[in-house]
């Protein structure tokens, strides 16, 4: 199998108008540690439709003003609309604090998501840093479903310290199967934690892949993005088979506003899951 995946054969349609609000009601609201919650949503007119992991709704909490957050939860179960929400400015702190049967407006689902399909065959390293896990969760439930389909699949996982570890009991069924490498680490702890204690790309050097024929799948802040894109060249991962979420300031999601414009693509639209070799001239451009 070509490690060199271009294009995302699972972008699927989105809603008939994509700039209109659909009003629908939370369902669960989960906190997950002290400053994240999940929140599950009530699909809308997007029930049955399915969403492809690494997409992104737009969220809309009235009154106060709209975000893009990833899709969290299992693109198997289109009915079960979930995304996992870190409280740092208006909209988000806004988003974490509803209540169930709390109304929010919901657009989506949009963008290009991670090339699940066309790694099959290979083997898979998935790298997450912080809330970086959320968006690469989907992917990781569709690998598993599937697991007969891939090689050796590993995924590292990176925070700040063992308050701040998202999905612990999931992470812990992860770490115990046997098809499944799963490492955490994190970049301070005290002495009751008895896990790995640095930065995520340190891990990567310890987990097991096929360097040439292996696919990347890469989400987190962009300076660990940046070091976890030199690893995986230091061991031999082509940059066509290294895949990153992109974050930027999106509004329409659609490529009309320009605000998330990256050079000459935009990341609602051509992204957020980009191929290092498309934007490695971008990357190191932190002014774009």
């Amino acid at each position: 199998m070509s490690t060199a995946l271009r294009g995302n054969s699972m972008c699927l349609p989105m809603q008939s108008d994509p700039m209109q609000p659909v009003p629908v009601r939370v369902l669960t609201r989960r906190r997950e540690v002290a400053d994240t919650w999940t929140l599950e949503l009530e699909p809308g007119d997007a029930a049955g439709r399915p969403f492809a992991p690494g997409q992104f709704n737009m969220l809309y909490v009235f009154g106060v003003g709209e975000i893009p957050i990833s899709l969290s939860g299992d693109s198997a179960d289109p009915h079960r609309q979930v995304h996992t929400v870190r409280a740092v400015g208006p909209v988000s702190r806004a988003l974490a604090a509803l209540s169930p049967a709390a109304t929010v407006g919901l657009r989506g689902p949009f963008g290009q998501g991670w090339p699940v399909e066309a790694a099959a065959g290979a083997d898979v390293v998935l790298i997450a840093g912080g809330l970086g896990l959320a968006p690469l969760r989907p992917a990781l439930y569709y690998i598993l479903s599937r697991r007969a389909r891939y090689g050796r699949v590993a995924l590292l996982y990176g925070t700040r310290s063992p308050g701040d570890i998202l999905f612990r009991r999931e992470l812990e069924r992860w770490r115990r199967r046997l098809d499944l490498e799963a490492w955490v680490t994190v970049d301070y702890a005290g002495s009751d934690w008895v896990g790995c204690v640095g930065v995520v790309t340190n891990l990567v050097p310890s987990a097991s892949f096929d360097p040439a024929d292996t696919v990347a799948f890469v989400c987190g802040p962009e300076v660990m993005m940046r070091f976890a894109v030199a690893a995986l060249q230091k061991a031999g991962v082509d940059d066509a088979a290294i895949h990153l979420s992109m974050e930027r300031n999106m509004k329409c999601a659609i490529g009309h506003c320009g605000h998330c414009q990256f050079g000459p693509l935009f990341v609602c639209k051509d992204g957020p899951v980009l191929s290092f070799e498309r934007i490695r001239g971008l990357l190191s451009r932190k002014e774009i």
